[in-house]
């Protein structure tokens, strides 16, 4: 089993600055297998071959074309897979836990971890490998992240867990969920429900924190 992680919205809490986020999202997209995930990335960038050479080769969400994020959304509606989501306001996050951004990124990750495993969405003595987009190019916070996830889950749960830190170039799994967060993330920030709605029947669960 894998589970494919990303985020979307920034962790900075100055609101005065017009590039902060009023939210923040992260994403799991978990399925059986990496190749159905493969095969949507694939097939995405078959229909951009007449763009290719303006295209990084890497397909990002905020960066593609409203055809493309639609044709990625539908196909990934069409697959065996699921996906959960957690969402923060962050007007309402504790003082101390905005003065330690990685604490929190790594609270919200082993909290939305934890739901997936006590609804046994995930059946338990299964191995599961977590693949994350690589967020930080800081070793010690990537190497933090990954101690505290497996801590906290092979503590609480019979999971054989795997954390991987990753590129989307080097993981498509990863370029999917990508598209997953953000439409997702675009329905908070932006009031606009229109690529969420493609996916929405995939979605096992939303919550809050900090509601």
């Amino acid at each position: 089993m894998y589970l494919f992680m990303d985020e979307s919205g920034c962790l900075g809490f100055d609101f005065d600055k017009k590039k902060t986020s009023k939210w923040f999202v992260v994403t799991f997209l978990f399925s059986t297998s990496k190749r159905p995930l493969e095969k949507i990335v694939k097939k995405v960038h078959g229909s951009l071959c007449k763009q290719l050479s303006k295209h990084s080769g890497v397909l990002h969400c905020n960066n593609e074309k409203p055809a493309t994020r639609k044709h990625l959304l539908k196909l990934l509606k069409e697959k065996d897979c699921a996906i959960m989501t957690i969402y923060l306001n962050k007007r309402k996050v504790y003082t101390r836990l905005q003065d330690e951004k990685h604490v929190l990124y790594n609270y919200v990750t082993n909290i939305l971890l934890d739901r997936i495993f006590s609804k046994r969405f995930v059946p338990e003595t299964k191995k599961i490998t977590l693949i994350a987009s690589k967020r930080e190019t800081n070793k010690f916070l990537n190497d933090n992240f990954t101690s505290y996830l497996n801590r906290k889950i092979n503590h609480e749960h019979n999971i054989e867990l795997t954390v991987e830190i990753k590129t989307p170039a080097a993981e498509k799994g990863l370029q999917v969920v990508d598209f997953a967060c953000w439409a997702i993330y675009r329905k908070y920030e932006y009031g606009d429900a229109s690529y969420y709605n493609l996916i929405k029947e995939k979605i096992k669960e939303e919550n809050a924190l900090f509601p």
